[in-house]
């Protein structure tokens, strides 16, 4: 019997709903290059949305050619952006941005979030201008990469820090749909839009096929944007494609709908390993949790599921990581829940 996994929130293809729009919509001539009508019908609903009718929305096909356009095209040769070392762009990006020949700073947070002190610590330490490398942008993930999400308090206080020590503000939104759906936050869309310069929705991570939504907010950052996504090869001539899907996404707030469908999937894995009093890596409500167990539990869970090994603790134990999908189904997680029960 093949493992269920709960490796990554993208083993499945896509909500049907998307599948059955790319079908009725195959034959039909559009535009290219994401001037088609599905396109811009996607990008009205979005703005509608986060209440931002000014945004430019470019459509792109993944997470970290999104991080490589965004940052490449905001910093000039000698300018460097700052991220928690838990940061996609800093431990899982193959140097992409590093090979463009900007500098990331990564700094050891708890929770993978960034706070002022994290930042100012940076540009505390990198006065001797013009010697030294010159932050310019500051990078962080809602959802982070350990599952913790970001409030609107916290978000605001980051936000007022760059603004006025002239940094740009830009948000890795690969789950950013789990992060608003979470129990806990207080953020909306609007929200996002109106205290970052710039930042994406994913689809990839959400139920679509592929592709991501790179929303520009500051007036500064849209003009030459364009440019750099066909440069980097990220402009579709099929971009219907990614438009269609996420017209759907959007449609009676679907996007949403799946991102708190994995969220509730995962706090009930979350709430059977606490009622076995089990430890965590970090304290999560979103669809990524990291329960700490011993070595021989690892291994007897591991038996029909599949997850990661996130992290060594000691010679006895480790994190694990597990995600839940749009598509996780109850009666996979009933079954994983019963192994749950018998550690």
């Amino acid at each position: 019997m093949k493992k269920y996994s709960f490796k990554n929130d993208y083993s499945e293809g896509c909500h049907p709903n998307i599948l059955e729009a790319l079908t009725k919509t195959n034959l039909v001539q559009e535009n290219g290059y994401g001037y088609d009508v599905y396109s811009d019908e996607a990008r009205e609903l979005i703005r509608q949305k986060m209440n931002h009718q000014n945004a430019d929305i470019h459509f792109v096909s993944g997470g970290t050619q999104a991080n490589l356009l965004v940052i490449s095209s905001i910093l000039r040769p000698h300018e460097s952006v700052i991220s928690a070392e838990t940061g996609h762009i800093f431990t899982n990006e193959t140097g992409a941005i590093e090979a463009t020949g900007h500098k990331v700073h990564g700094l050891v947070t708890e929770d993978g979030k960034l706070i002022p002190e994290h930042i100012r610590s940076v540009l505390d330490t990198h006065t001797n201008k013009p010697h030294q490398v010159k932050q310019k942008l500051v990078y962080i993930s809602n959802s982070t990469e350990i599952g913790t999400i970001y409030k609107k308090k916290e978000l605001q206080e980051l936000s007022e820090f760059c603004k006025t020590n002239d940094l740009y503000l830009f948000m890795d939104g690969a789950r950013l749909g789990q992060a608003l759906t979470s129990e806990i936050s207080d953020l909306t869309l609007e929200d996002i839009a109106n205290l970052t310069d710039i930042f994406y929705l994913g689809g990839t991570k959400n139920g679509a096929l592929l592709g991501e939504a790179i929303i520009i907010t500051n007036d500064k950052l849209k003009e030459e944007f364009g440019f750099h996504v066909k440069q980097k090869g990220a402009m579709l001539a099929k971009g219907r494609l990614l438009g269609i899907q996420f017209l759907e996404l959007m449609k009676n707030d679907l996007y949403f709908d799946l991102a708190k469908h994995s969220n509730v999937q995962a706090m009930k894995i979350k709430s059977a390993f606490q009622n076995k009093g089990f430890q965590f890596l970090s304290d999560t409500h979103t669809n990524q949790i990291f329960p700490i167990l011993n070595n021989s539990k690892i291994g007897k869970l591991s038996e029909n599921f599949d997850f990661y090994v996130w992290k060594k603790m000691d010679e006895e134990s480790s994190a694990i990581r597990l995600i839940t999908s749009w598509a996780t189904f109850d009666e996979v997680v009933e079954e994983f829940l019963g192994e749950i029960s018998l550690l």
